[in-house]
């Protein structure tokens, strides 16, 4: 079913390729951006709005007429170790919009070791790589633990989908989902990734969900 879709992150590294697949695929997309000189992308399909984020003016005027939201938020690279919670207050914004709208679905992008899944990685990881090696990781997770919390406590029909690391090589079109993190390899490629976030788009599947995805 073709729908019209509010994508948030798209100039981002997944996101680039989720915009790719959702016109691929036929949907009208929203895209908003800080700057729309930063996507280059060009397509009849495709409305770019400028502005912030955590503007709920603009969020509240992207929304109308929207059948769902795909969220691919991140703060950048392994950003720079310190708090951040963009994607969290994002996220909130976003919600009470959703609802007040009543845009019903959501899909957001998550991490391995966020929510329960947490207790699925090694201890190793959990106790000494992720607080003492990873900080930059650390980071993103706390604020993805906010984030996931905000979504499932929401009124919203919501998938999220945590992830390993995403890396940029050609697609294995093989993807592992489990709800409880096992047998999940350790990356998954970009064009799979988008590939699956926007097939949730027909699908209850994960419907209230949050799986761990990879290759």
């Amino acid at each position: 079913m073709i729908m019209n879709v509010l994508l948030l992150g798209a100039t981002g590294f997944s996101g680039k390729e989720v915009l790719k697949k959702l016109l691929h695929d036929g949907h009208q997309v929203t895209a908003i951006t800080r700057n729309q000189h930063s996507l280059l992308l060009k397509h009849n399909n495709l409305l770019i709005i400028e502005g912030d984020i955590l503007n709920a003016d603009l969020i509240n005027t992207a929304l109308k007429n929207q059948d769902a939201v795909i969220n691919c938020l991140g703060i950048g690279g392994k950003g720079n170790g310190k708090p951040n919670n963009l994607i969290s207050n994002a996220t909130k914004i976003l919600v009470y919009a959703m609802e007040i709208q009543n845009v019903k679905r959501i899909i957001a992008m998550s991490n391995v070791g966020a929510g329960n899944s947490r207790q699925h990685q090694p201890w190793v990881f959990n106790r000494i790589i992720l607080p003492y090696f990873m900080k930059w990781l650390k980071v993103i997770i706390d604020d993805k633990n906010i984030m996931e919390k905000i979504i499932m406590n929401s009124k919203l029909d919501w998938t999220i989908i945590r992830l390993p690391n995403i890396i940029d090589k050609k697609p294995k079109r093989t993807i592992t989902d489990s709800i409880n993190g096992k047998g999940l390899k350790m990356s998954i490629t970009n064009i799979d990734l988008a590939h699956f976030l926007a097939n949730q788009l027909n699908t209850n599947k994960w419907m209230h969900k949050a799986p761990s995805v990879s290759n």
